[in-house]
């Protein structure tokens, strides 16, 4: 018997600082990569940034760039993507069968970041991936995470280049030496999404808080 391929969670935000405004805006995006091991669960993070972007775009980049690592060495993870982006997870889960089955076109005018789409498409395609949307800035844990990685990478321009040992554990004591989170299990709530995965169980369009 074939063995189920192995699960990862990812966390994903994105930050573009003056998003909309004159000139360029730079942007950032953030990502936590949660997997079991034999010792527990392994985190690490990625990050990437653009000097001139759009939320959405970054968005788009930071799932290409996370199902990009996770796919090295010819590996095929069972994956839950969790976003803020209405526009990362509507368009996955909706938007891009439908343009897909009209040869990319879509009603009402051009796909706008056409190439990166289908870009996504393609590297989503070496793994079986879910999506699941989650409110921002509403303290989801990793959400925040992600968020405050996105951010330094759009304030600082940095890129990881891969995944990197991950700042989590660290990040996550001072919140809650702050007095923020206190009760919450990051394995467990990794386990949760877990759960779903090992049930064969579609995971929801909106994530649990």
């Amino acid at each position: 018997m074939t063995a189920s391929p192995p699960i990862a969670v990812v966390h994903l935000d994105e930050s573009c600082l003056g998003n909309g405004r004159e000139g360029q805006t730079p942007g950032g995006a953030g990502g936590l990569i949660e997997v079991r091991t034999a010792t527990g669960v392994e985190r690490r993070d990625i990050y990437l940034h653009h000097p001139d972007t759009t939320n959405n775009r970054m968005a788009l980049e930071g799932a290409i760039a996370t199902l990009d690592v996770l796919a090295r060495k010819s590996h095929r993870f069972r994956v839950v993507i969790v976003s803020d982006s209405q526009y990362l997870i509507r368009g996955m889960r909706e938007w891009v069968p439908d343009w897909k089955a009209r040869n990319w076109r879509r009603k009402g005018g051009t796909i706008q970041n056409l190439e990166l789409w289908q870009r996504l498409d393609r590297t989503a395609a070496r793994h079986d991936v879910q999506w699941t949307w989650v409110r921002g800035h509403r303290g989801h844990v990793k959400n925040e995470y992600s968020n405050d990685l996105a951010v330094l990478a759009a304030t600082e321009q940095r890129t990881s280049n891969g995944a990197v040992a991950s700042g989590f554990a660290e990040w996550f004591v001072t919140k809650q030496e702050a007095g923020k989170y206190l009760g919450y299990d990051p394995d467990e709530s990794f386990a949760a999404l877990e759960r779903y995965l090992q049930a064969g169980k579609p995971i929801p369009l909106v994530a649990a808080e």
